[in-house]
């Protein structure tokens, strides 16, 4: 059974279970019904009705203005939550006489009413990228909105199980692919701006150049994460040496590394549902089978936060000595005109500056959990990535000066050491580091570092196991 024939069933489903359905339920405004849509949603009616009251939910919350919908959230997070007094009777029941039935009683009266609701939402033909877009419309609420956050929490639950990784399905994009996919690539593409079709065509059609993104049965033609890969033969340390630069194989020479220099996230509603980790996983998989040239696969990754970072370190008053040396950075940056007017001397001192407090942020700068501030870093060391290099203005953009001094960095996935530096990282905080890095930190590092020489050439990848 394709998806095009399940949609069409459960649409057929959804108006022949209308003519069952209260003309009560259909008033003329969408706001004062939408509440009363829901509560009739999860009332246990039967299963034509169910599907037809969702798909007139989606409908009419389509047609909400932002307050009705802020409205409707707070329904969602008041009246649909477990019932107090009955979570209570169930807790004290098991405590009283522990049982397998007793346990089962409790778990389904800590269950929110907020689960079955959205299950039962998701019956209506077409929901899944209306239920997707709703969660969108969630997040722009104003984050002191803190009563909306266990709505979110079970959106959350849910997404999880609806977008498992044994449900995507992974296609490289080309420039074969449907000019309406392409057309979402070239908006979605969060890391390095797309400037129209040829600068796409560029990135897509040469030999040496691929892209691999995820779909979702429910979401065909609309990616939910996408690489972007060059082959090449060394590991770059800029920007232009991967779009601008003469391409490896059209210079006759195979290519020995593969750089992923862009993941971009497509769903908004989906942020936080990790996809990426799995995209890198089997892309390294489907490049090495292809190209057994390729021993080497590296990333050249943002710094989106470091600017940021460098400011509240200048302001600092616990570590004085970090705080005058950022703060001596900075003025140099704005006395010489950096990077455009300053002098190669000037440039030569602001790097000699600017790197030791780059490994200062990556190493040891921890966010509340313990784990690096930086949001790249946190998802490649996550994955089992080492920091392998960090770039001076590998990337002289606008967007890239403004958020991180122009910094890239390298992670280079070594498939003999991911699971180690997974594991160890996970579990304790571990931070895998070349020597190169390491050395940056001038004696001051009092992070947790694993150093290590990379080597010359790396074995194809075992078959990654996601």
């Amino acid at each position: 059974m394709n998806v095009s024939f399940l949609q069409e069933l459960l649409s057929s489903v959804a108006e022949q279970g209308r003519s069952l359905l209260p003309k009560s339920l259909f008033g003329i405004d969408a706001g004062e019904d939408v509440e009363e849509l829901a509560g009739a949603l999860v009332s246990g009616r039967g299963e034509a009705s169910g599907v037809a009251i969702a798909r007139e939910l989606l409908d009419r919350y389509a047609r909400l203005d932002a307050e009705e919908r802020l409205r409707f959230f707070g329904f969602l997070a008041t009246d649909m939550q477990p019932d107090a007094a009955r979570v209570a009777e169930a807790a004290q029941a098991h405590l009283d006489a522990p049982s397998a039935a007793s346990l089962a009683t409790l778990q389904k009266a800590l269950e929110s009413p907020r689960i079955e609701f959205f299950r039962r939402l998701h019956l209506a033909p077409g929901a899944t990228p209306e239920i997707v877009a709703m969660r969108r419309d969630l997040l722009r609420i104003p984050a002191d909105k803190a009563d909306l956050a266990a709505v979110d929490a079970d959106l959350r639950r849910l997404f999880y199980v609806w977008f498992n990784r044994g449900f995507l399905v992974l296609r490289r994009i080309d420039w074969n692919t449907p000019a309406a996919i392409l057309d979402k690539i070239i908006r979605y593409e969060a890391v390095h701006e797309i400037q129209g079709w040829d600068d796409l065509r560029r990135r897509l059609d040469p030999a040496d150049r691929r892209c691999f993104a995820f779909f979702h049965p429910s979401l065909v033609d609309d990616p939910l994460v996408f690489v972007e890969v060059a082959l090449m033969r060394d590991m770059p340390e800029a920007i232009g040496q991967v779009l601008e630069e003469p391409h490896a194989e059209t210079m006759g020479k195979p290519p020995t590394t593969a750089v992923f220099y862009s993941i971009s996230n497509c769903q908004e509603g989906l942020k936080g549902i990790t996809f990426g980790n799995f995209l890198l996983k089997q892309v390294v998989e489907e490049l090495a089978r292809e190209k057994p040239s390729l021993k080497n696969f590296v990333t050249l990754s943002p710094v989106p936060q470091f600017a940021a970072w460098l400011q509240r370190a200048a302001a600092e008053k616990e570590d004085e000595t970090m705080a005058g040396e950022a703060r001596a950075l900075l003025a140099a940056m704005r006395r010489t005109g950096w990077p455009e007017e300053a002098s190669d001397v000037e440039l030569a001192d602001i790097e000699a500056a600017l790197l030791p407090l780059a490994a200062h942020y990556f190493l040891n700068a921890k966010g509340a959990d313990g784990r690096p501030v930086d949001p790249v870093a946190r998802f490649h060391l996550g994955n089992g990535a080492r920091l392998e290099r960090i770039n001076f203005l590998a990337d002289t953009s606008e967007k890239s000066l403004r958020e991180g001094c122009g910094l890239m960095v390298n992670y280079r996935y070594d498939p003999r050491e991911i699971e180690r530096n997974h594991e160890d990282y996970a579990n304790n905080g571990v931070v895998a580091c070349s020597r190169a890095v390491r050395s940056l930190l001038k004696g001051k590092s009092k992070a947790r570092v694993v150093a290590s020489e990379a080597p010359p050439a790396l074995p194809a990848p075992a078959k990654a196991d996601s």
